[in-house]
C-alpha cells in the first residue's frame, strides 16, 4: 500500500510539472483576450540611385510591414536594367529627372513620378588632403581627379558646375556611380573627386569637403515612381508613401538631402 501511495504521489507530481511547463491555450473567440498572429510582410523590390544607399537602408528598418529588397546603382544603369526586364523591380528612384524621363518615355513607370529630395555636388579629398587641393583651380594640376560619367547625375552636375566656373575637368576616371567616386577618394587612389554632398556626409571623417562655387544653382532633383510592370503594386505604393511621408522626410533630412 505504501508503495502504491508513493507511486500515486509521483504521478501527480509529474502531471503538475507538465502542466506548469505547458504553453497557455489560445484565447477562445469572443473572450476579449488579445490574439497573437505573425506579421505578414509585403515584399517590394526597389531600384534606387547609389547616393540613396545609406538613407534608404535606414528607412527599411522603419517599415515593419515591408520586406524591401534594394538594388543600388547609377541612375542610367538602373534604367537600362529595367528596360531589359521591366518586371524586375516595383519602384524606381533616380538621382535626376532626365534618367527618369527616359524610363517614362520607354513606358517603364506608372503615372507621374514624385520629386522627393534634392542634392548638390561638392569636391571631396582624403581627410588629410595630401594633394593640397583647394578647389576647381590650378591645385588640381597633375592631381588624380575622379568624377562620375556624364550620363550619371553626379557627373552631369560636375560638368555643369565646372563649365559655369570656366574650368575644364581633366579626370583620370569616370565612374558609373557616385559611391565609386567616394571609394577611390577614401582609399587614396584619387586626390580628389566630385560627389554629392550627401555622399560626403556619409563618408564621415574619411573625407574633407570643399564647397564648389555655383553648386547651389545646379540642383539634382530626385524622382521616384512605381514601375509599369510591378507585380506588387500595393507594396510599391506603400514604399512610395513611406519615402514621401513623415518618416521618409526625417531620414532624408538627417542624411543631408534637401526636401522639395
Amino acid at each position: 500500500m505504501r508503495a502504491l501511495a508513493r507511486l500515486g504521489a509521483a504521478v501527480v507530481g509529474v502531471a503538475l510539472a507538465l502542466t506548469g511547463c505547458a504553453s497557455p491555450p489560445a484565447a477562445p473567440a469572443g473572450s476579449g483576450a488579445p490574439m497573437t498572429s505573425p506579421v505578414v510582410k509585403q515584399k517590394v523590390v526597389v531600384f534606387a540611385a547609389a547616393s540613396l544607399t545609406a538613407a534608404f537602408k535606414e528607412l527599411a528598418t522603419q517599415a515593419p510591414g515591408l520586406d524591401i529588397s534594394y538594388t543600388f546603382d547609377g541612375s542610367p544603369t538602373l534604367v537600362e536594367q529595367l528596360n531589359a526586364k521591366p518586371d524586375v523591380a516595383d519602384v524606381l528612384a533616380t538621382a535626376d529627372e532626365p534618367n527618369m524621363k527616359k524610363a517614362s518615355d520607354a513606358q517603364l513607370i506608372k503615372a507621374q513620378p514624385t520629386i522627393f529630395a534634392t542634392n548638390t555636388a561638392v569636391l571631396i579629398v582624403p581627410k588629410d588632403n595630401p594633394g593640397k587641393v583647394t578647389g576647381l583651380n590650378d591645385s588640381l594640376t597633375g592631381k588624380k581627379l575622379v568624377v562620375c560619367a556624364p550620363s550619371v547625375p553626379c557627373g552631369a552636375a560636375a560638368r555643369t558646375i565646372a563649365q559655369n566656373a570656366g574650368y575644364s575637368l581633366q579626370p583620370v576616371s569616370e565612374e558609373q556611380k557616385v559611391t565609386d567616386v567616394v571609394g577611390k577618394v577614401t582609399s587614396g587612389e584619387a586626390d580628389a573627386g566630385i560627389a554629392f554632398s550627401t555622399d560626403a556626409k556619409s563618408a564621415g571623417d574619411k573625407v574633407a569637403t570643399i564647397q564648389l562655387p555655383g553648386a547651389d544653382k545646379v540642383v539634382s532633383r530626385y524622382p521616384l515612381a512605381v514601375t509599369a510592370k510591378s507585380t506588387r503594386p500595393e507594396a510599391a505604393a506603400a514604399f512610395v508613401q513611406l519615402v514621401t511621408g513623415e518618416k521618409g522626410r526625417a531620414v532624408l533630412t538627417r542624411y543631408g538631402f534637401t526636401l522639395p
